[in-house]
């Protein structure tokens, strides 16, 4: 049983359907890449899932429906996301964002450690712990993003677009500690508009185009499509607005 089965999955905005009855499914322990040009869908998938948006079809999470339930309670079943722009809280530390994060954590005893686990993957953000978040580097922040959405202990990550705005030497970091994520085992849904750097980390992929999937399969067989890389593999992607 996939951890993550999306069947159908219909969003529209008005009279825009902007996601057409995709199919997606993964496993524990994958990282899967959502792919495709400006507009294609991809950000608006991911707000479906955690029902930031209203959506039709069905989206079920180890082995149970997440059709009609808030946000708040698809978080405490071990779904987070981290939003493109990052959007932590400026005027709280970076402990007090790490604390705010821990809240839907099913076991609140563990604040502590995985604070501590979370100081030793981001060194950084130990050092500035009590800094104000919104006196970090852009770099910093995403890091602060992803380490805020870990400490809910979640079993999915849902990844959109962590490269978004950084300069190229921050990127490659931030793709190695999405690296490191995945060696510790972490599932990973990600949206990124560095094709080649989201092939390079992800198991398999999905390519989006006007709210469809076009192609699916093994990240390693999509990198050598001549489609993709015609269309993606030549340069960045533009960032995908928000609707």
């Amino acid at each position: 049983m996939p951890l993550l089965a999306v069947s159908g999955l219909t969003v529209s905005y008005g009279a825009i359907r902007a996601v057409r009855g995709i199919d997606i499914a993964m496993e524990t322990g994958e990282v899967v890449a959502l792919l495709g040009a400006n507009g294609a869908g991809k950000s608006t998938t991911l707000k479906a899932i955690v029902g930031l948006v209203p959506a039709s079809g069905e989206i079920s999470f180890a082995g149970s429906s997440l059709r009609g339930l808030p946000t708040e309670r698809i978080v405490v079943r071990g779904i987070t996301m981290v939003p493109e722009g990052r959007r932590v809280f400026p005027s709280l530390t970076v402990l007090e964002n790490l604390t705010l994060g821990a809240s839907a954590a099913a076991d609140q005893k563990a604040l502590p450690r995985n604070r501590a686990e979370v100081f030793e993957l981001f060194p950084i953000l130990a050092e500035r712990r009590h800094q104000p978040a919104g006196t970090l580097s852009g770099g910093q922040q995403q890091q602060l993003a992803i380490a805020r959405a870990l400490m809910s202990e979640p079993r999915l990550i849902l990844l959109d677009e962590p490269s978004l705005g950084l300069a190229p030497q921050i990127v490659d970091g931030i793709f190695e500690l999405i690296l490191r994520l995945k060696q510790r085992g972490q599932t990973i849904l990600l949206v990124e508009q560095n094709v080649a750097a989201a092939l390079d980390i992800a198991d398999r992929a999905y390519v989006m185009a006007n709210g469809v999937i076009t192609m699916s399969g093994a990240a390693e067989a999509l990198r050598a499509s001549p489609q993709v890389a015609h269309a993606y593999l030549g340069g960045e992607l533009a960032p995908e607005p928000a609707p």
